[in-house]
């Protein structure tokens, strides 16, 4: 087995592949790839901040449904349609010419012992494929 000469081979790779337009490249290379990795950064960073913006634009906007919502309560409660229900239910009073009727509470029932329902037993999902595969399940379709 011959021996490498060190020397030769630096030589060879010093003249070879260490030239001017090998550099070059390599350079441009390491600028390309740094700005892909600048501009995939960027494009997550912005990806994260629109999915916050539209998180709080989303409870923004329920924010003044709820509070749409409460103002409309309010008002119902204000007015006096509210007011007449309310005393008609809660002090059982009436309007005039009408008559209130009061029912005792009403009594818990107790459930009536039923008789035992099976469950339909389903087959599995593997014999159901097998069925439909081999075409069991067109005799119970025809019928």
């Amino acid at each position: 087995m011959p021996k490498i000469n060190t020397k030769k081979v630096l030589y060879n790779l010093r003249w070879r592949y260490v030239t001017l337009n090998n550099v070059i490249l390599a350079i441009a290379f390491v600028i390309g790839a740094n700005w892909v990795w600048g501009s995939i950064e960027m494009m997550q960073r912005n990806y994260t901040l629109q999915r916050t913006l539209d998180l709080r634009q989303r409870e923004q906007t329920l924010a003044e449904l709820e509070v749409a919502t409460l103002a409309f309560e309010k008002r119902y409660y204000e007015s006096d349609e509210y007011k007449e229900l309310a005393a008609r239910q809660h002090l059982g009073l009436a309007a005039p010419g009408e008559k209130v009727l009061i029912l005792p509470p009403a009594e818990p029932v107790e459930p009536t012992k039923t008789a035992q329902v099976r469950p339909i037993k389903s087959p599995s999902n593997y014999q159901q494929w097998m069925n439909f595969l081999l075409g069991k399940n067109r005799r119970s379709l025809q019928k």
